[in-house]
């Protein structure tokens, strides 16, 4: 794929399946997009308002409150301890980030992004972007000689497969050995289920990873889904400090800069854990209800131990899948929008409200229910 060949949105295929689903006599009920429906917590908005009287053009790394707090956030909730200010920047939401890395950092003709196997579609754009060659694979042993940059997502988006220090530290040894750099895209590290459910998912600058070197190595994060501001477009990446000074100079020119009012409420909301922990038990709460649903509905559920999506499959392709959960109402999202590996699979949100989660629930259990009536 080349700059001039660049595909249409995927999203938008999905249209004739959402009018199939608003079509249900009891309206349709979207669960396939990951975009938060819950409220922006007070005290974010608050801070939103208390500096709004932003006439100084910010800085594009971001301010020293922000960028600490980013600093406290990871060795309070992740873990990773060592980190300053300088191996901190903030971003415009971390989808521009993927898509900008690699032509930031100057990759080209002859070199190659690598990405997960089911992966969302912005990392292959910006190898689009770069003019750099995508190469979609999990294992580090399969990645090319001509790799100069790796993206891991863990947790990941659509599949919620956690990948553990081990892991981790594997793929961080091969892009050594490569010469490339390495990064975690890690937007749902606080949103761990079953046996991750009160554990920490490891982050790929942990010690255990890096082994105290984090040299070509970053990850960027997001505060869209743990604290609601999708659309503040507000996240951050951290790391090796030449990096992001290499990153900050192209940004500059650019004119990527996170609006001011903005970057005061990154200060407050990764200073507060509570608002996240209340997000936390919503989806905990929905995903209880969701899961036996889909289940029961005949949806074999895979990976999912983190994130917000349930990632499964009824053995026939994406489409099939989605059709017949419009045909209940039930907007999912097709799994091969996410790569040859998906096509047998459909990812469905948990952001979506109690009350139609809840609706999602009583259809599929229905569905389900006369599925066996008629077997008999």
């Amino acid at each position: 794929m080349t700059l001039g060949e660049l595909p249409d949105y995927p999203w938008d295929n999905l249209a004739p399946y959402v009018e199939r689903a608003k079509s249900h006599p009891d309206g349709a009920v979207d669960l396939s997009i990951g975009s938060p429906v819950d409220p922006t917590p007070e005290i974010v908005r608050t801070a939103l308002r208390e500096h709004a009287d932003a006439h100084s053009y910010p800085t594009t790394i971001g301010t020293p409150e922000a960028r600490d707090a980013v600093v406290e956030w990871f060795a309070r909730s992740r873990g990773v301890t060592g980190l300053g200010r300088a191996n901190t920047m903030l971003t415009v939401g971390s989808k521009e980030f993927v898509a900008t890395a690699a032509f930031f950092l100057r990759l080209g003709a002859g070199d190659t992004v690598v990405y997960p196997a089911r992966a969302y579609p912005t990392y292959e754009i910006g190898a689009v972007f770069a003019g750099a060659a995508g190469f979609s694979g999990d294992d580090p042993a399969s990645w090319p000689a001509s790799t100069k940059l790796i993206w891991l997502n863990s947790p990941g988006n659509p599949d919620g497969r956690v990948l553990g220090v081990d892991e981790l530290r594997a793929a961080v040894e091969r892009a050594r050995e490569l010469g490339a750099i390495i990064v975690n895209d890690e937007c749902y590290a606080e949103l761990g289920w079953g046996e991750w459910s009160g554990e920490r998912i490891p982050s790929i600058l942990d010690d255990r990873v890096t082994g105290g070197d984090l040299t070509n190595i970053l990850a960027c994060s997001s505060l869209s889904k743990r604290s609601n501001l999708a659309g503040y477009r507000a996240a951050y990446i951290a790391g090796d400090a030449s990096l992001i000074e290499r990153l900050l100079v192209a940004r500059k020119h650019a004119g990527l800069i996170v609006p001011a009012p903005v970057q005061a409420a990154v200060a407050t909301a990764l200073g507060d854990d509570e608002h996240a922990r209340e997000q936390y038990h919503r989806y905990r709460r929905r995903r209880e209800v969701l899961l036996p649903a889909l289940q029961s509905w005949g949806l074999r559920i895979e990976h999912s131990e983190a994130g917000l999506y349930l990632w499964g499959t009824t053995g026939h392709d994406s489409w099939t899948t989605i059709g017949a959960l419009a045909d209940l109402g039930i907007i999912g999202g097709p799994g091969v929008f996410y790569g040859d590996a998906g096509a047998q699979y459909v990812r469905i949100s948990l952001t979506a409200t109690d009350a139609q989660i809840a609706e999602a629930a009583r259809r599929l259990i229905a569905a389900n229910a006369d599925q066996s009536v008629h077997a008999q």
